[in-house]
């Protein structure tokens, strides 16, 4: 499968805000909720010191990330990213893709370590990829994720060098 990771433009916006609401309302793996607006998940995805990134399989798309720094100031060496991947495209490596993508991205912008602070602890696909591309869990917070069909369940913190 090839897939093409690229610069997101103002044009992809509109993909990135479906897939946005989709993952938002699911309720079961994104710490945005359905009530989240518009024009902040476009601040989250697209201001600056945020860069975005657009995944397509053969032109379609299919998922999309952004890297950031986790901190400002005296944590801003550590850079934070997300990622999502279209449930159409679920299944085929995506996220460890897009995931890899993003830790040379923030190697070349002087990163010397990623940190995911609010990792769902069901979303077990998702802890795999990112155990796949070299995280750790470093923390867990009891209970901080209000799932949608379980309740209360724990979140990882995620970390590795760069």
């Amino acid at each position: 499968m090839s897939a093409l990771i690229r610069a997101a433009t103002d044009t992809d916006w509109p993909h990135i805000w479906a897939l946005f609401r989709r993952a938002a309302e699911s309720g079961d793996v994104f710490a945005y909720d359905e009530r989240t607006t518009e024009e902040t998940a476009r601040k989250l995805w697209f201001d600056a010191p945020a860069t975005a990134f657009v995944c397509e399989v053969g032109g379609a798309f299919a998922g999309t990330y952004y890297v950031r720094p986790n901190q400002p100031g005296r944590g801003a060496h550590v850079a934070n990213a997300g990622y999502m991947v279209d449930p159409a495209f679920r299944g085929r490596g995506l996220a460890v893709r897009m995931c890899a993508h993003s830790l040379e991205t923030a190697r070349e912008r002087g990163f010397t370590a990623m940190q995911f602070n609010f990792v769902v602890s069901t979303n077990a696909a998702a802890v795999r990829a990112w155990q796949k591309c070299g995280f750790a869990v470093v923390g867990t917070l009891p209970g901080a994720y209000r799932h949608r069909a379980l309740g209360f369940v724990d979140v990882f913190v995620m970390w590795r060098a760069l």
